[in-house]
């Protein structure tokens, strides 16, 4: 304990972030999930800022890439904010993005098609709380299929946390990995509340993450509580996210907290920068060089 303590107060950031978990709406679909989180969940979110102020005050708390997702709530929705998304990925540099993408859209395996051309984009996200679709669901299974052929990326929110329903867990996207195998993928929020479970497919699929969004909350909130060892031998596997700006404390609060647990220098260096930069690197076919130069990325 007083070792860790000791390396708690020499560990520090890497001079510059990845955030691999952040959400960018237009205005009103922004303004319409930060209400739907106080009538649904009780939740007030602090940080209400449009997508323009979030990327820059993201650059102000030293992020220097931006990785943000959107969802389809329903069929119809997602071709509207692929739109979006290319125009504002074509304003900010920076910037990468997991796309839209809804199964009962009548041009969705096209529009995908489209999408994983761009190298901004990384992928698609797949918000089965919302979207009541199942992971294993056959209507994805083409989905999948090109991400795996295309060398690209799910960001799933798959797990039974913050809050859950019958379409998330470890078992429904297990059975999804067993048909799988090979798909590239982040589950997003350590697989909360299955931590244990979600650390463990690690260990069985090379090419699946973990990010930590919304996970190292101060009390009352109820986050990870496996300890530090965990996070070591998985420290690789990690991404650091922040899910802003859905938050409902300080950004900077989950960033301190990880701090405080006092984990190696190696631990921190990877999920706030090293980690991000080998992903994105290995989606898009940017070399160092190629990307250090685009956007001033430390190798």
């Amino acid at each position: 304990r007083q070792r860790r303590k000791a390396v708690a107060s020499m560990a520090r950031l890497p001079g510059k972030i990845i955030d691999f978990h952040v959400h960018l709406f237009p205005d009103r679909l922004f303004d319409a999930i930060w209400n739907s989180f106080v009538k649904n969940y009780g939740w007030s979110i602090i940080h209400r800022y449009y997508y323009g102020e979030c990327i820059e005050r993201l650059r102000q708390g030293s992020v220097d890439i931006t990785v943000y997702s959107n969802y389809a709530h329903r069929a119809g929705v997602a071709g509207g904010l692929n739109r979006w998304n290319t125009k504002i990925l074509e304003e900010h540099d920076g910037l990468y993005c997991f796309a839209a993408y809804h199964p009962d859209d009548p041009d969705a395996l096209e529009m995908a098609g489209r999408l994983v051309e761009n190298p901004r984009i990384l992928g698609f996200k797949l918000h089965h709380l919302v979207q009541n679709i199942y992971p294993y669901d056959s209507r994805l299974w083409p989905l999948y299929e090109m991400v795996i052929k295309k060398n690209k990326h799910i960001l799933f929110h798959t797990g039974t946390g913050p809050v859950g329903n019958q379409y998330v867990g470890l078992e429904a996207f297990t059975r999804a990995l067993d048909k799988f195998p090979e798909l590239g993928a982040t589950v997003a929020h350590l697989g909360a509340h299955e931590y244990e479970g979600f650390f463990a497919l690690l260990d069985k699929h090379p090419n699946l993450y973990l990010d930590t969004a919304f996970c190292f909350l101060p009390p009352p909130y109820e986050g990870y509580k496996l300890g530090p060892d965990y996070l070591e031998k998985y420290k690789s596997r990690i991404l650091y996210g922040s899910d802003y700006p859905n938050l409902i404390t300080p950004r900077e609060v989950e960033i301190e907290n990880l701090l405080k647990m006092g984990l190696s220098q190696d631990f921190y260096d990877k999920i706030f920068y090293d980690n991000g930069i080998h992903l994105i690197r290995s989606l898009t076919g940017e070399s160092g060089d190629d990307a250090g130069n685009q956007f001033n990325y430390h190798s």
